[in-house]
């Protein structure tokens, strides 16, 4: 990691983090409110002798991601809410043909075209699959610039590990805040490990042809196959549930929130410590696989309660819920349509919770 730091934008900082994680194909296609990220691949991939597409729709960014990722080169797309939705299907088919590719979401306000302001309504999308079929996406969520290009950079190689394309997601305010951020050295793209999964040519590789493809026409042959795309799944939940905690130890109330959520929790939790009110913050860094064990290890102290802080109208409560099952009480506070909430909000929901 280099001492340098540089003022930069959450999305311009995503994209260089992206060119030194030894991204080799980027595909985009304009949208509000990730535009200087597609607008950096631009000026710097091409520069750097990477491939830089504009693709005529999203539908076609996201399947040039699939055929790119298909020869084993790091491939990478961003869009934003409604863009996102045009690609579940081409995200559908990378998961059920098991390649790594990493996908931005910096999402906005929704649903439909809604604004161009931040929200977190995208949750559901991004932790559910968000298309058809049996699958899931790794999703990563950084709280501020340096965490957003730390995430991108380590993206790349999860994916690689466990073939799952990982959605990085962060809301718009994240990818237009300035801030300082380091960046670690390029990776030396010819040392890669290799795939052999990957398509290849017999006088090229010397091995035989490989065939990728997510269509399996036997109902008992995709059952099985999905069967082992899920004991694959598990095997993820074990080994890269992440979270940040602050001042859970003595909480009776516990914010559960992400992203800019979280820096807003962050600020009501001193606000509320300063009052006498013992108030702590959970922060999912992996919203799927969702760190439950944990959660519902901080439910069983007995009255605590859990408040999801979030900008949509309650989504990640729901795993919260899950997550606690019973044990302890669980409140949704939030704000839609672009408003973001501020700590005050914040500790007014807190203040009400535990009736000070």
């Amino acid at each position: 990691m280099s001492n340098e730091r540089r003022l930069m934008k959450g999305n311009e900082a995503i994209g260089e983090a992206a060119i030194r994680a030894g991204c080799a194909s980027y595909f985009g296609y304009p949208i509000t409110p990730q535009n200087e990220l597609t607008a950096y691949m631009a000026a710097n991939m091409i520069a750097a002798g990477r491939i830089f597409i504009q693709a005529e729709s999203e539908v076609a960014a996201i399947n040039m991601v699939y055929g790119a990722a298909a020869t084993g080169v790091r491939a990478m797309t961003s869009s934003s809410s409604p863009g996102i939705s045009l690609k579940q299907e081409g995200i559908s088919y990378l998961c059920g043909a098991d390649l790594p590719a990493v996908i931005v979401n910096v999402a906005r306000s929704g649903p439909g075209l809604g604004g161009i302001t931040p929200a977190q309504g995208d949750y559901f999308q991004s932790t559910r699959g968000g298309g058809h079929g049996d699958y899931h996406t790794i999703v990563l969520a950084p709280k501020g610039v340096q965490e957003a290009a730390d995430l991108t950079f380590e993206a790349f190689d999860i994916s690689d590990k466990y073939r799952i394309p990982v959605l990085v997601l962060l809301d718009g305010l994240i990818g237009q805040m300035m801030e300082p951020v380091a960046f670690p050295d390029p990776v030396d793209m010819a040392g890669l490990p290799k795939k052999t999964w990957a398509v290849g040519h017999k006088a090229r590789d010397k091995r035989p042809n490989n065939h990728v493809s997510s269509m399996n026409l036997d109902p008992e042959t995709l059952e099985k196959a999905n069967i082992k795309r899920e004991a694959h799944y598990d095997m993820v939940k074990k080994e890269l549930c992440r979270y940040e905690e602050m001042q859970v130890e003595d909480a009776d109330l516990v914010l559960v929130a992400y992203g800019t959520s979280a820096r807003v929790s962050m600020s009501a939790v001193q606000m509320a410590r300063a009052k006498g009110l013992k108030v702590g913050l959970f922060r999912p860094i992996t919203l799927w696989p969702f760190p439950y064990d944990r959660l519902s290890a901080l439910a069983d102290t007995k009255g605590r309660k859990f408040l999801s802080v979030e900008m949509s109208m309650g989504q990640m409560v729901e795993d919260v819920r899950l997550a606690v099952n019973g044990k302890a009480a669980v409140a949704h506070y939030g704000r839609s349509g672009g408003v973001i909430h501020n700590d005050e909000e914040v500790l007014a929901a807190v203040e009400r919770m535990l009736g000070a």
